[in-house]
C-alpha cells in the first residue's frame, strides 16, 4: 500500500495511529504529499482528485480517500475492531465526526492566517472558527464518560485533533475548561501509537 501524506497533518495522523495500532506500518509506502489549495501536490492531485492528503492507494491500486474512509479501510484491514457492530457504533462515528469537525475548523483558521495575504485577512473569521473548536471541546467533556473503555475510532479521532489544537493553538488554553478531557488525552497521548505519529515541523 502507498499513503499520500504530510508530516504534520492531523488527518493523515489518524491514519497513521490505526496503522501502528493494527500492526501495518511496515506495510505502508510513505508518499510526501502536502500541499495546499493554492498550490495543490501534483503527485497527490494524480491519486485523489481534490488533492488531499491522507490518499491511501490500496495493494491492488486503488486510491481511497478521506481520512475517515481510509481509518475505516485499515481497521478492515487489521481486524483491530475500532467500530463496532452494534449499536454503538452510531456514538462512536459522531464523535469521530466531531473530532473531524475541530480539524476542519482549525485549519481553515490557520490557512485564514498563513495563505490570505494580511490586507485582507478576517480576524472574525478565525475567531468563529476557534469558537467551534471551543464548542466541539466542550461537548467532549460533557460526554467524557463515554471515552472509557478499550480504543475505539473515535479515541484516535479525539486524541488527534486535540493533539493538532495544541500543536497549531498552543495558547487556546482549553484544557482549563475541560478537566476531564484533558485527563483521558493525557493518558491517550501517551499510547505508543500517538507517541509515534506526534506531529513535527
Amino acid at each position: 500500500m502507498k499513503l499520500y501524506y504530510s508530516a504534520t497533518s492531523p488527518y493523515v495522523r489518524k491514519a497513521m495511529v490505526i496503522l501502528h495500532l493494527g500492526r501495518l506500518a511496515d506495510r505502508v509506502e510513505l508518499i510526501a504529499g502536502s500541499g495546499t489549495p493554492l498550490a495543490p501536490n501534483e503527485g497527490t492531485l494524480a491519486v485523489n482528485p481534490l488533492g488531499k492528503v491522507p490518499c491511501l492507494v490500496t495493494d491492488v491500486g486503488e486510491a481511497i480517500f478521506d481520512s475517515r474512509v481510509i481509518c475505516r479501510y485499515l481497521d478492515h484491514v487489521a481486524g483491530t475492531g475500532l467500530y463496532p457492530s452494534d449499536d454503538s457504533i452510531w456514538k462512536v462515528l459522531t464523535r469521530e465526526s466531531l473530532a473531524d469537525g475541530i480539524l476542519d475548523a482549525g485549519i481553515l483558521a490557520v490557512y485564514e492566517r498563513r495563505l490570505r495575504p494580511e490586507p485582507i485577512r478576517m480576524q472574525a473569521w478565525v475567531d468563529g472558527q476557534v469558537a467551534k473548536v471551543r464548542h466541539a471541546i466542550a461537548a467532549l467533556e460533557a460526554d467524557a464518560d463515554a471515552l472509557a473503555g478499550p480504543v475505539r475510532a473515535d479515541h484516535v479521532a479525539i486524541g488527534c485533533a486535540l493533539g493538532y489544537i495544541d500543536f497549531r493553538f498552543a495558547d487556546l488554553g482549553w484544557r482549563a475548561g475541560a478537566p476531564r478531557l484533558a485527563a483521558w488525552y493525557e493518558t491517550f497521548a501517551a499510547t505508543p501509537a500517538m507517541a509515534a505519529t506526534a506531529p513535527k515541523e
